[in-house]
């Protein structure tokens, strides 16, 4: 594994694709290689198939984005894998997010707008938390492979969420309070004019701007 892992830095590159055929020669003699790389995803590697990513041919991966130092015995101690999460313990919190990304609010099997060659594949995803009086808690959340792809790394901060919230004046968060209860936001005649425009070819949104600006 650690042995693949500098193979896709070196060699690969981030971005770029590669196959089974390219493991197989680059690890002669190494039963399982591609399993071995495989692995790297527990370590917060992130490798898309075709079925993450449908300009992707079968044969084919891309190595998207290095994760944990493999090649460092202790970050790998640090971030060896945690108990596996049940399938039970993923559909309920799949259920409880109602079967969308956390992140981005897109369900599984959804096209994504700006790229209508890759569709969402949700995971339930450990994130690290500050909660509201300061404790830290690793929560189970569902994420789509594009949004966990590009996080950061930070914890979610719910203490941060709550100073933010109190900040705003009361009536906004009546208003907010009232999204929170119905676990959507209630949008406005301007959120509902832009959302259709953004649905809108690109052909057809400039001929809508220059239908508005005449």
């Amino acid at each position: 594994m650690v042995r693949g892992a500098l193979w896709l830095i070196q060699v690969i590159g981030e971005g770029k694709t590669f196959t089974k055929e390219q493991i197989r020669d680059a690890f002669p003699g190494i039963s399982q290689a591609d399993r071995r790389i495989r692995d790297l995803r527990d370590y917060g590697w992130v490798l898309f198939t075709n079925s993450d990513d449908a300009t992707l041919l079968a044969e084919d991966q891309r190595f998207v984005k290095a994760g944990v130092p493999v090649w460092d015995a202790a970050a790998r101690r640090a971030a060896a894998p945690q108990k596996a999460i049940s399938n039970k313990e993923k559909q309920a919190v799949m259920a409880r997010d109602d079967y969308m990304c956390s992140v981005c609010g897109i369900s599984g099997g959804e096209p994504y707008v700006d790229d209508s060659n890759q569709t969402a594949v949700l995971s339930i995803t450990r994130r690290e938390t500050v909660l509201p009086d300061g404790r830290e808690q690793t929560l189970l959340v569902t994420e789509c492979k594009r949004c966990r792809a590009g996080s950061d790394g930070h914890p979610a901060r719910a203490d941060e969420a709550v100073a933010d919230i109190r900040a705003l004046e009361p009536g906004d968060q009546r208003r907010l309070l009232r999204w929170i209860e119905r676990g959507r936001r209630g949008s406005t005649a301007l959120d509902r004019a832009w959302n259709a425009y953004r649905r809108l070819p690109a052909d057809a949104r400039d001929e809508v701007r220059a239908s508005l600006e005449s």
